[in-house]
């Protein structure tokens, strides 16, 4: 619960920024502020593996592997929203996501005992009778950008900013056979239960925008990040289309957001990919 409050308070720390960014300035001729606020819906599919490790001394610590869900399956609760505040070519935006995402189609990979001079990979599939995994977590993206091409037909933008994450996974497994390890270590049980929580802040550079298709109120949106900090590796690319209304935009896009990090952190990769429908209301 925690984090996701702290997670809705950088939310509106961000969107009180925004609007004293906003307020009138005294000598210099104001350009209208406009601003837009999109609650969108994503249904990622969540792949990728998890380490519980480091175990403790005499113990033992599985490595998860979760395989790709359908986009339902693996949603049990969402709550996103996007915001942006702009001024001529300059930009402000802010971006949610809240998830809780569950999967059964997980199995222990390997197993870090203490003592042990490395993982025990578990190369027998019908040992793992049922593996289920749940990842809480709230993203939260905050940019800044300039946009090089600003026109009623197409804009292009360049970004820089940050991506925090707080990722909570739990594991529950049930194994036909205990797995045994290194003199000096216990057994790694038949059944159990895990969990562990991370937090990553990620530095990203990144480009956006959109363009016209043809004369109507069609048009093709896009967005690619890249960074790093905590972990390794972080990109995510949206592409979609929408259709303009007077009071805004609905969008339909595909999603996909990575992490790879590195030593001993709970994400050793992560994937959440999925399509999402969004209300963009301009105001």
């Amino acid at each position: 619960m925690a984090k996701w409050t702290r997670g809705c308070q950088g939310l509106a720390v961000a969107l009180s920024a925004v609007c004293a960014l906003a307020a009138p300035g005294d000598a210099v001729a104001q350009e209208r502020w406009k601003f837009s606020l999109m609650p969108y819906l994503w249904l990622p599919s969540m792949d990728g593996n998890l380490r519980f490790g480091s175990p403790p001394a005499g113990g033992s610590a599985p490595n998860i592997s979760v395989d790709a869900d359908t986009l339902l399956g693996a949603l049990d609760f969402a709550f996103m929203i996007n915001a942006e505040a702009r001024k001529g070519r300059w930009l402000a935006a802010t971006d949610l996501i809240a998830l809780d995402l569950s999967s059964d189609s997980s199995h222990v990979k390997s197993i870090d005992f203490n003592p042990g001079s490395g993982p025990v990979n578990v190369t027998n599939t019908s040992l793992d009778l049922a593996t289920e995994s749940d990842l809480k977590g709230i993203v939260w993206t905050l940019l800044g950008g300039y946009s090089v091409v600003h026109s009623p037909d197409a804009t292009f933008n360049v970004l820089g900013g940050f991506r925090s994450a707080d990722l909570e996974a739990t594991t529950d497994w049930v194994l036909s056979a205990t797995v045994a390890g290194p003199v000096g270590s216990a057994a790694f049980a038949r059944t159990g239960s895990v969990k562990k929580s991370t937090s990553l802040l990620d530095g990203i550079v990144g480009v956006s925008g959109r363009a016209k298709l043809g004369s109507g109120k069609w048009f093709l949106a896009y967005h690619l990040d890249v960074g790093g900090g905590d972990s390794k590796l972080t990109w995510q690319g949206v592409a979609g289309a929408g259709y303009s209304y007077k009071w805004g935009d609905l969008l339909l896009a595909y999603r996909y957001l990575s992490y790879e990090t590195s030593g001993n952190d709970l994400v050793e990769d992560l994937k959440l990919a999925g399509v999402g429908l969004g209300a963009n209301f301009r105001f």
